[in-house]
């Protein structure tokens, strides 16, 4: 049996804001505390966070191995940044990632998560936030997408985005830009996409943040020697329903002293005084690789029984 190579994600919560850290231009020596590990063959990663009554809420995917669809879970950390609950709070058919949390104009919670196996992008809205939430009805997006970034500039929503069917390709490299008034939409897509094709920093991975001189940064991810290899913060300096322009800072990549989580880093996600990173390391482990197989072929054991 040969060894198998798992991507194992670790988030970390950074004790600086955003701004701070693109201005900075690296994440070497910045304070990082991290989630505690899930388990064997489980992973969490794709965070998005929100301060709500002074405990933030971090949402992510919780992803396992042996049953291979994402869920949404919710940590709730108080502010020395202690995880005090732990739960899941979206589980679908389908595979779900990248939950982007917001807040409405009413005040009311929205979550985005990616759920572009399911058809098409989904908007959820708390019923009784962080536990329960409910599909907004109506919503018209430009079809599924893999990672939106939604932002709220200029009095109108912008969405970075890749189309979902890019999964077809041997790389992700084309970041497309969608603009409404509505986050409900309808949405319009920019007459310039794709309005960046470049597999070192085109598919979206964190929060589009607006800097103090009024550029946008988008942090893109660079895959081009791994998936999520590093981030690759991109400079937006002109965005409107007719024109875009944007460059690349040098890629964040991780630090030495977070080995083993040195081979990759793909999101980074902006929650007030602190941003939301994680990190991976590629297991090689044979052991791992023989835990999925085994549990996959009792899955498959089991639905060969209940058919006969």
């Amino acid at each position: 049996m040969g060894l198998g190579r798992t991507d194992i994600w670790q988030t970390g919560l950074l004790h600086r804001s955003m701004p701070d850290i693109l201005r900075a231009g690296t994440l070497v020596d910045t304070p990082v505390t991290w989630l505690p590990d899930p388990g064997p063959f489980r992973f969490i990663a794709d965070h998005f966070g929100i301060w709500h009554e002074d405990r933030l809420y971090l949402f992510a995917e919780a992803y396992d191995y042996r049953v291979k669809v994402g869920r949404i879970d919710v940590f709730i950390l108080d502010r020395t940044l202690n995880v005090t609950a732990h739960a899941p709070v979206l589980v679908e058919p389908w595979h779900l990632s990248y939950p982007v949390i917001l807040r409405d104009r009413d005040g009311s919670f929205l979550m985005m998560p990616e759920s572009g196996k399911s058809g098409m992008q989904r908007l959820y809205r708390a019923t009784d936030f962080p536990y329960r939430w409910k599909e907004v009805e109506g919503c018209a997006f430009p079809g599924p997408m893999i990672d939106a970034s939604p932002l709220f500039h200029d009095g109108r929503w912008w969405l970075f985005h890749t189309p979902w069917h890019e999964l077809e390709r041997p790389r992700v490299d084309t970041l497309h830009v969608a603009w409404a008034d509505s986050l409900t939409g309808p949405w319009h897509p920019h007459p310039g996409n794709p309005v960046r094709r470049d597999i070192h920093g085109a598919r979206p991975g964190g929060t589009p943040v607006v800097m103090d001189d009024g550029t946008i940064v988008l942090p893109t991810q660079d895959c081009a020697r791994t998936y999520g290899g590093a981030i690759t913060p991109l400079v937006i300096t002109t965005l409107t329903t007719r024109d875009f322009a944007a460059h690349p800072l040098p890629p964040l990549s991780a630090p030495a002293a977070w080995r083993p989580a040195t081979d990759g880093l793909h999101t980074l996600s902006a929650a007030g005084p602190v941003t939301l990173v994680d990190a991976k390391h590629t297991s090689r482990s044979v052991i791992r690789r023989a835990g999925v197989d085994i549990h996959r072929m009792a899955r498959e054991l089991t639905r060969r029984t209940l058919r006969y």
